[in-house]
């Protein structure tokens, strides 16, 4: 499978008891649609998977599925602290029709690079599709290194990396080393870096509510070359990327850009809670200046 383009983990839309809102949900997934993403990520963790049962993930995928109706790509993650979890969630993936899976490191158990492998390769044998690897140490505590790639290589199912790492050497090291493997971007301030290094996706929750944005750095920098207009993009992006990093409110940020955009994703699943009245008149402030710049270097609204 070739990942080109922006790719959105969707957010899951709940009402105010917790409960999946339905039709908010099918809102998302017509605006991303229309403005011209190019996937969407099922049970990623801006979908908040984490606070949610097996049953309602694996609920979640044909709910999805019908909602996409095969207009864009569905990858559904299988991010689980257990091997046969996360098989669990892989084969219902399959069973539901997901075009490929979001595989991640465990989190908390610590594995070393043979165990992910044994892990992913686990998975793999159980579901046979396209894999996206999902390396994101700052949550998982570990790195997908070359030892875990290198045992990986066995099975032509692992043809992508989300790569969240935030260290430069590891984007140079993929990029030089594993080029059968699709380099996709997972660091959100470093996606310039990315594009230039030839990734060709980018797997962005900002895009959740600013499609648009994304698919213009995208367009920039992997479709037309010009690094010149995509450093101009990138500059007026940078303010919404430090606002949705710090304080810890990523998630939150996320869901209220939404109902910036007239969508209300409701709150976040507890522990989190929603953003206060400052956090939320910051964010509106960022979007509407960053929308306001893209548009006039794009010459397209936003």
């Amino acid at each position: 499978m070739q990942f080109e383009g922006i790719y959105t983990p969707v957010v899951t839309p709940y009402h105010d008891d917790f409960s999946l809102n339905q039709g908010a949900l099918a809102a998302t997934i017509e605006y991303l649609i229309d403005a011209g993403v190019h996937g969407i990520v099922v049970a990623g963790t801006t979908g908040e998977y984490y606070a949610q049962s097996m049953q309602e993930r694996i609920d979640l995928m044909p709910v999805c599925k019908s909602l996409i109706a095969g207009r864009v790509p569905m990858i559904v993650g299988t991010g689980a602290m257990r091997t046969e979890d996360s098989i669990v969630y892989a084969e219902a993936a399959k069973a539901t029709g997901a075009d490929a899976l979001l595989v991640a490191t465990p989190p908390y158990a610590y594995p070393t690079a043979r165990e992910i492998a044994l892990h992913a390769l686990a998975i793999d044998r159980a579901a046979n599709m396209p894999v996206m690897l999902y390396n994101y140490p700052g949550r998982m505590s570990v790195n997908m290194d070359e030892e875990t790639l290198d045992r990986l290589g066995r099975s032509p199912n692992f043809c992508a990396i989300k790569e969240s790492s935030g260290d430069p050497n590891r984007l140079h090291m993929l990029a030089r080393d594993y080029p059968h493997i699709q380099l996709s971007c997972g660091m959100d301030d470093q996606a310039l870096e990315f594009f230039a290094w030839g990734a060709r996706s980018w797997v962005c929750a900002g895009s959740n509510f600013a499609p648009k944005a994304h698919i213009a750095l995208y367009q920039a920098c992997a479709v037309e070359g010009d690094f010149a207009k995509g450093r101009a993009i990138m500059s007026a992006m940078l303010p919404l990327m430090r606002v949705l990093e710090q304080g810890g409110k990523f998630v939150q940020c996320i869901k209220y850009g939404l109902t910036l955009q007239g969508i209300d994703a409701g709150p976040p699943r507890r522990p989190l809670q929603p953003l206060n009245k400052d956090d939320k008149r910051q964010l509106g402030e960022v979007v509407k200046t960053m929308n306001t710049t893209i548009a006039r270097i794009t010459g397209v609204a936003q």
